[in-house]
């Protein structure tokens, strides 16, 4: 009878890399363990603190068939909790016996659920509204994370330094909406939340510049694609949302993560408040792609002109289409978010534009077809005035002596750059009638720009090239692939005893026996060919020999481990 450990410690040794991997990831293991070989593995594995975890996290589904003479969950296969004929490890089924004998109702299916009735008019009506607000909060969220990526406390949550400073500019609505928020933006692939910041990613910069029912379809698929497997349809679809708070009956934290997902969805007019489903759900529910088209019928039309005033603002007598909102915002302060809002134009906001690329010429054609009332004159005489002073500092490197230039005409204003405290460690010196630095280019700019000074980035020919913050790379950066992160633990594992033959599983065996003072069963090769089984309470290994109390005989033996053909637990 070959043991439970040797034989997850076999099955281990026998998967892809990828696929241990992905095992070790699903039960929490840390890629720092101390882990020698298979054996040291599948120990830890059965360990019944180990399999408390593991079970803590499965779904009502999976406890059920757990509970059943032969488990068929592909899941719990995967998690290394059941053989391969689907039967549980024996250090399993006593911790399931055990929960089972405290929450039995955690270890039965759930009982089918119908389908949830449609919403009527008003509650369909609400829904669009809340997914329209919702969408440009986050858009408003997404934007502010793009100029300066969020700070992140110890326990994850955003810094209430950032959550005050969104709601000040009318971003957020309730302090509290904004891990929502981030929460949908993760889902979807449109935020990252790194270890000490979030950070938006490539795909959320184009998300910010598609319509609204394009951003809300992209909400939905990556809302449904992240709900968890217990609460997911084998078509891909999800059971209906009033079944949810049972799907994890053993998890404590499930609760509070059921309640959030319940409140994202809201929010997004995925779910209803009162338990019934809107029209442009129901396909979601079963497994099918978004579609909006329901939807749009329920929202505002956007507009795509505004009125440009002479006091230096733009109205919007309608919600602005999103990527003429990103723009606009880029060059404007908005003062009021509503279904007409109001931008106000100002010396900095243009120069912000500039910063990041916009041009005198680019902001007039794009206010030109923009505006129905054409551009007045104070807003002309601002962006020319100031694109005249914000060339006034020019950065460029300087191939020859791999250095950074800052060059500009006005000599008083080199002068305040090079004194300025702020900038101290840029390095800058004084060579002939511009700065010199060692630090790269785009580094230097942004230094520069955060400090306020009117600064351009010129390239190799002299000419003007706008800049943006962050490369598109650093923010796609997401977290490495299991079999990266156990790569050193896979390593050590691959090159502990051998996973074939029976000498390394033998010694191993041996090894646990002595370490537990437990009693075993040892079949051992005599002299002349025959073989003797005795059982013994292993004592002590080392010089090739095995030592043991012999409990029928009353006698201390020892044996030499080359004789020894096999060796299972009493």
């Amino acid at each position: 009878m070959v043991s439970d450990e040797r034989a997850l410690a076999t099955w281990l040794a026998g998967r892809p890399d990828d696929a241990l991997a992905e095992t070790l990831a699903a039960r929490g293991v840390p890629a720092s363990a101390a882990w020698h070989d298979f054996f040291d593995a599948a120990e830890a594995l059965l360990d019944a603190a180990s399999v408390d975890r593991a079970l803590v996290r499965l779904p009502r589904s999976a406890l059920a068939d757990l509970a059943a003479p032969s488990a068929t969950d592909a899941r719990l296969a995967q998690l290394a909790l059941v053989n391969d004929a689907g039967v549980p490890y024996a250090s399993v089924s006593e911790r399931v016996a055990d929960l089972r004998s405290r929450q039995p109702a955690a270890f039965t299916a759930a009982p089918v659920s119908p389908a949830p009735a449609p919403a009527d008019e008003r509650h369909t009506a609400a829904a669009a509204e809340r997914a329209f607000t919702t969408a440009g909060s986050l858009a408003d969220v997404l934007l502010a994370c793009l100029h300066a990526p969020f700070a992140r406390t110890g326990a994850g949550s955003v810094s209430a330094a950032e959550r005050k400073r969104l709601l000040d500019t009318g971003a957020l609505r309730e302090t509290d909406d904004l891990e929502d928020l981030l929460a949908a933006a993760a889902m979807a692939g449109l935020a990252l939340a790194q270890e000490r910041q979030w950070e938006v990613t490539t795909e959320g910069e184009r998300w910010l510049e598609t319509t609204t029912a394009a951003r809300w379809t992209t909400i939905a698929n990556g809302f449904r694609a992240s709900l968890p497997g217990g609460v997911r349809t084998p078509d891909g679809g999800f059971t209906p949302p009033e079944t949810w708070a049972a799907a994890y009956p053993l998890d404590p934290d499930w609760p509070a993560r059921a309640a959030r997902l319940h409140r994202v969805g809201e929010n997004w007019g995925l779910l209803g408040k009162d338990g019934t489903e809107f029209e442009w759900t129901t396909s979601l529910r079963r497994g099918e792609d978004a579609d909006a088209s329901a939807l749009v019928e329920q929202l505002p039309a956007e507009i795509d002109r505004v009125y440009l005033q002479a006091d230096l603002t733009a109205i919007a007598p309608g919600p602005l289409a999103p990527s003429l909102d990103l723009r606009l915002r880029g060059i404007a302060v908005r003062e009021s978010r509503a279904q007409a809002s109001t931008y106000r134009f100002t010396a900095t906001s243009l120069g912000a534009g500039m910063t990041e690329g916009e041009t005198a010429g680019s902001i007039r054609a794009f206010l030109t077809e923009l505006s129905l009332t054409g551009i007045p004159q104070p807003l002309e005489y601002l962006i020319e005035s100031t694109a005249a002073r914000h060339g006034l500092v020019r950065v460029r490197a300087d191939e020859a002596s791999a250095r950074t230039r800052i060059e500009s005409t006005d000599a008083a204003l080199r002068e305040t750059i090079a004194i300025d405290q702020a900038l101290r460690p840029l390095g800058l010196l004084t060579e002939g009638d511009a700065l010199v630095s060692r630090v790269t280019r785009d580094a230097v700019y942004w230094s520069l720009a955060d400090a306020r000074y009117p600064v351009v980035a010129l390239d190799q020919d002299g000419a003007p090239e706008p800049v943006h913050r962050r490369a598109a790379g650093v923010r796609e950066s997401a977290a490495s692939t299991p079999v990266e992160t156990y790569a050193r633990l896979l390593a050590a594992l691959r090159s502990g005893h051998g996973t074939e033959g029976e000498e390394g599983w033998l010694g191993r065996e041996l090894e646990q026996a002595v370490r537990a003072r437990s009693e075993i069963v040892v079949v051992v090769r005599m002299p002349d060919g025959a073989e003797r089984t005795l059982t013994l309470e292993a004592s002590g290994l080392g010089g090739g020999r095995l030592r043991g109390r012999d409990r029928a005989a009353d006698i201390e033996r020892t044996l030499p481990v080359s004789s020894i053909v096999s060796v299972r637990p009493v």
